[in-house]
């Protein structure tokens, strides 16, 4: 600092002293509340005013070379999905005169992620607390929390400049969750790859070491994906597999902040902390740098932001989209969860403004991209895969209804000529294909090979053959389990015709060899109505004769849903569960849960 300033520097002090105005608090929460004063606010003047004299010299020896001022208080914002046990540590110990803890997530409000973006506050450290088994969302197993953050969330955030002051002056990330570090990949490099890159005029060698560069770029681990959210963080901590619930992390915290010395200034460096590293070695936690520009994937984030940034219009992710899918139907395949989100944001309103109407245009008329991508919708080794890929090309107005109808047909058949239509196949195109009669026509004169016929005619009861909706439904008894699986699938799409039905099903249950093969029909029929007296006295009375607790509280499940008063005398119902339901281990459950109910009753 020049001497020059000095004189500016103390003429502003000298104002604030005597117009008693200190540099005013950040707000500790986003939205907007401030922290009242306190009681003490006279004598903190009057202490303020004696230290006129001690102040004024410490500026002048500040603009000597000492330090301009105090440095602002650092940020520390938190997510708390689940437990606050993590937050709490930190608010704890961490000094207040140079850190504030700012809870990001408002209870009961959807919104709170907005919110917490256009708040403008800037985070220096960001803890996440929630559970994230599968890497699709953080979430939270207590019933009073609703809140869920997702990974398509985070990432659209991320690449949206309304939203950098979250971002943007990040040092580090604490990531309390299982597996937010792990790194399995989640798109493999499949064989449908190879031959797809095979038909785009690749040899099988190129073709192959494209596919796992392909892999490489878009498999996208946990990882992977919070690395590129976080690009430039200098360190993210989290855990490759198990990590500790709140309440065992909390306390190792806890430890951290009161054992190690300088803790607290280690908070927001962005250098990785051996000591607590070492606190959590049981659970591997690990220390990671977010994405760096140099990084040979840090295109692919480029990409994910043309289709994600929120704050571009529609017709330039559009445009991004387009660019993409110019790639050849291999890349296209890895992006389809991304395609997807894009074409389900964009509503019709949007669609027929002229921008966005020019860009749709734009990809309906390229007729390589519809090629490459068709092929690669008929070659893919998954169903799901394919009638996915087909909508997608509906919505692209790359097929009318017929011609999407014929593709669709064609799939199907091929599996089926093939054998390989499954519970996963029947209960993907049960979710998606409505009653048909044109798609149904095509479909009933190709015969399934034997080991395929219940899955066959599954399918053909989605789209509305009563004939294949009575043999679908009559497996859930067969001696089977493909053909039963196939069935439970198909009845947690359809309903059953009638009260016929569901006696004869209840009749065969306790003809079921083996508490599995009942325990599956059982789960079967609790998504159905249950409406019949008959077939409920039937399930009622399997419960003594239930050869595990497992079956017992299937039972027990489905005669709380369906309409037990039909069964009479409530209280002898009660006193028959009391009698015979066998011990649980894990206290109180869904069987005293109707003991009660019947009790009351």
């Amino acid at each position: 600092m020049s001497c020059s300033s000095i004189p500016t520097r103390l003429s502003n002090a000298l104002s604030r002293v005597a117009a008693d105005r200190p540099p005013a608090r950040r707000p500790e929460r986003t939205d907007g509340g401030a922290r009242p004063a306190g009681p003490a606010a006279s004598r903190r003047r009057l202490v303020r005013a004696r230290a006129l004299p001690g102040l004024l010299a410490a500026l002048l020896l500040a603009g000597l070379g000492g330090p301009a001022a105090a440095a602002p208080p650092r940020t520390v914002c938190a997510i708390t999905i689940n437990s606050d046990d993590e937050r709490e540590s930190f608010r704890r110990h961490l000094p207040p005169e140079q850190f504030r803890v700012v809870e990001l997530v408002q209870r009961g409000r959807a919104d709170w992620l907005d919110a917490a973006c256009r708040s403008g506050v800037r985070c220096d450290a960001l803890i996440v607390s929630g559970h994230f088994d599968d890497g699709s969302e953080f979430y939270a197993d207590q019933r009073d929390h609703q809140d869920v953050l997702t990974v398509p969330q985070l990432q659209q955030a991320a690449c949206s400049p309304s939203c950098s002051g979250l971002f943007a002056q990040l040092q580090e990330v604490y990531l309390f969750g299982c597996k937010t570090l792990g790194t399995d990949p989640r798109l493999g490099a499949g064989a449908e790859l190879r031959r797809a890159l095979q038909r785009d005029g690749l040899g099988a060698d190129a073709a192959a070491r494209a596919a796992d560069q392909l892999a490489q770029r878009y498999g996208q681990s946990n990882r992977d994906r919070l690395r590129h959210i976080f690009q430039g963080v200098p360190l993210l901590y989290g855990f490759p597999g198990q990590a500790p619930l709140g309440r065992f992390a909390g306390p190792l915290l806890d430890r951290y902040f009161q054992t190690v010395p300088g803790a607290a200034a280690e908070v927001a460096g962005g250098r990785p902390s051996p000591a607590l590293l070492g606190l959590f070695s049981h659970v591997a936690l690990q220390a990671t740098p977010g994405l760096s520009a140099a990084d040979p994937h840090a295109g692919f984030r480029q990409d994910l932001c043309g289709l994600t940034n929120r704050d571009a219009a529609p017709a330039q992710r559009l445009a991004a989209q387009h660019a993409l899918l110019q790639r050849g139907g291999a890349e296209a395949r890895m992006w389809l969860d991304h395609f997807e989100r894009l074409d389900a944001e964009i509503g019709p309103l949007q669609r027929v403004q002229p921008e966005v109407d020019a860009a749709l245009r734009a990809i309906a008329a390229d007729a390589a991209a519809r090629d490459s991508f068709l092929a690669f919708a008929r070659d893919a080794d998954e169903a799901t895969v394919q009638t996915r890929m087909l909508a997608l090309a509906r919505r692209f107005g790359w097929l009318d209804e017929v011609q999407a109808r014929e593709e669709l047909a064609g799939v199907i058949a091929r599996r089926m000529g093939e054998g390989r239509l499954g519970k996963y196949e029947v209960d993907h195109v049960c979710s998606t294909a409505r009653p048909d009669p044109g798609l149904l026509e095509a479909l009933r004169e190709r015969r399934a090979a034997p080991a395929a016929e219940t899955a066959h005619a599954a399918v053909l009861a989605c789209l509305g053959d009563p004939q294949a909706h009575r043999h679908t439904v009559q497996a859930l008894l067969a001696p089977r389990e493909a053909d039963a699986e196939i069935a439970q699938v198909y009845l947690r799409r359809r309903s059953l015709a009638d009260a016929g039905e569901l006696r004869a099903l209840a009749d065969g249950i306790p003809q079921l060899r083996g508490s599995a093969a009942q325990l599956r029909a059982l789960e079967a029929l609790t998504r159905q109505r249950l409406d019949d007296p008959a077939s409920l006295q039937v399930i009622a009375g399997l419960f003594p004769r239930a050869g595990s607790l497992e079956l017992q509280r299937a039972i027990a499940a489905l005669l709380l849903r369906a309409d037990w008063r039909s069964l009479g005398q409530p209280a002898e119902l009660a006193r028959q569960l009391r009698r015979h339901r066998l011990h649980s281990p894990d206290g109180r459950d869904v069987i005293d849960m109707l003991i009660r109910v019947l009790q009351q009753a």
